[in-house]
């Protein structure tokens, strides 16, 4: 089977987008693992299927690159950006995905991306808080991110046994800035450090807000900047609206 794909990029987050709206593509892990494939395949940190919607203006379905599915925010951005160019959609669009129906808009060349409502921000100690915004987030406060041994600190979190009843969870390195918050990220999924995540910048951004700082917060992440904007009343978290750009990378053909 011949298969048409397009790589698009959010912030350094990579992902393989293909036009599924005729639902022929063959959902399985031994193929989307192998086209993730830095060194077999395409290469990305996630495969992304738009497909028809009966109500919506269309239906993202997203795959981590070991096959296993999540809310993924800057693969919502790239989705869109992809959706756009099929000319699916306009400067807006509300579409399905992992966790649900969601909102997105091209405003000022970039791309917003609204999450739900966040009620459930945990501060574990002065250090590290927990915080689920459509995907679970670990955050590590720390003086200097850069110096990191990223990978086996990363798994060690990832793998607690708090975490195995729901998979394990991402865990990001946050270093606090006065413009804003620096930070590295290690993905469950990918199950390495990814260049940005955002539900992971999110994530970041709200436990910022908690910290002081106002919305919009600025997301340093190892591939570019993003915003995170919000309205916080008491514990609650409401308008999350994740902000940054898509770019298309390539296209190209491959067999499977």
């Amino acid at each position: 089977m011949e298969l048409h794909f397009t790589k698009y990029q959010g912030t350094g987050n990579d992902f393989i987008l293909i036009d599924d709206r005729q639902e022929s593509f063959p959902v399985k892990e031994s193929i989307i693992t192998k086209l993730c494939d830095r060194k077999f395949g395409i290469g990305a940190d996630g495969l992304i299927l738009i497909q028809n919607h009966p109500s919506l203006d269309y239906r993202m379905v997203y795959f981590n690159s070991d096959g296993s599915q999540s809310l993924c925010g800057n693969g919502s951005r790239c989705g869109f950006a992809f959706s756009q160019s099929l000319g699916i959609v306009h400067d807006q669009a509300t579409f399905e995905t992992t966790d649900g129906i969601h909102q997105i808009k091209e405003e000022d060349g970039k791309i917003h991306f609204q999450l739900f409502d966040v009620v459930e921000v945990r501060q574990l100690n002065d250090q590290e808080w927990f915080i689920n915004t459509g995907s679970p987030h670990h955050i590590v406060i720390m003086d200097d991110i850069d110096s990191l041994d990223i990978l086996p600190r990363g798994r060690e979190i990832r793998n607690r046994p708090e975490y195995s009843s729901q998979n394990g969870t991402n865990v990001n390195f946050a270093q606090l800035l006065q413009d804003g918050v620096k930070i590295r990220t290690y993905e469950r999924g990918v199950e390495d450090e990814t260049l940005s995540c955002g539900t992971g910048a999110t994530a970041v951004g709200l436990m910022a807000g908690k910290m002081g700082y106002p919305s919009p917060v600025r997301i340093h992440t190892m591939g570019g900047e993003l915003s995170v904007r919000f309205d916080q009343m008491d514990k609650k978290f409401t308008a999350i609206w994740l902000a940054g750009p898509a770019k298309k990378v390539f296209e190209g053909s491959v067999t499977i």
